[in-house]
């Protein structure tokens, strides 16, 4: 059933709104290939991927520099390898969101995407079946700005043409709603499908 938001456009996060969070499958695979305990791991993974979700370390640096706080000496070949595993992880996409999205472009609402991710994720977004339902694609490591800097918000308004106030965005991150709502922006924190359509029902 189409979804028609006349002068509105909406904004979608990625990770945990359009895809799945990384399976207990998906997750266990890193931690195997990486070859050291799932604690020394994880902390490594998150320490940096901040800075690389901000364009600001590159890809192979960011995954050699996880196996050397793991006391490991991790190549390039081995970097491609961790890296081709996280990718897939965050690659598997909610058939149900999806098809919010759908509904939404056949109702004639603007949509884009608004993602903090490196950039090789860009081309994942713009040219998977789904990336031709957004008018636009944002990514944080293209940009060098990171949700919630309310600057990102800005900049996505300025580009799309149109007012924060004529915007909504959805993102599983109550702070990234948050960043965004303080410049006027319609906000909604993900949770799951049937919430997200409540919300884009509240706002025609």
């Amino acid at each position: 059933m189409s979804i028609s938001l006349p002068g509105r456009t909406v904004v979608f996060d990625y990770g945990e709104v359009i895809s799945f969070s990384q399976s207990p499958e998906d997750r266990a695979a890193l931690v195997a290939a990486a070859g050291v305990p799932a604690d020394d791991f994880w902390r490594a993974y998150q320490a940096d991927r901040d800075g690389l979700d901000q364009g600001l370390i590159a890809t192979a640096d960011y995954w050699i520099g996880i196996g050397a706080a793991c006391g490991q000496r991790w190549d390039v070949p081995m970097a491609q390898r961790m890296w081709a595993l996280d990718f897939r992880s965050w690659t598997s996409a909610d058939p149900e969101v999806v098809r919010v999205l759908t509904d939404l472009v056949d109702g004639g609402t603007r949509i884009a995407l608004l993602s903090n991710a490196a950039a090789d994720y860009g081309a994942a977004f713009r040219f998977s079946p789904m990336g031709a339902l957004f008018e636009r694609v944002f990514v944080s490591a293209e940009l060098l700005l990171l949700k919630p800097d309310p600057a990102i918000y800005r900049y996505v308004a300025e580009a799309l043409g149109v007012e924060p106030a004529a915007m909504a965005f959805i993102d599983n991150r109550e702070a990234n709603v948050r960043g965004a709502e303080s410049i006027g922006i319609a906000g909604h924190v993900y949770t799951d499908p049937a919430a997200l359509r409540g919300f884009l029902a509240s706002l025609a």
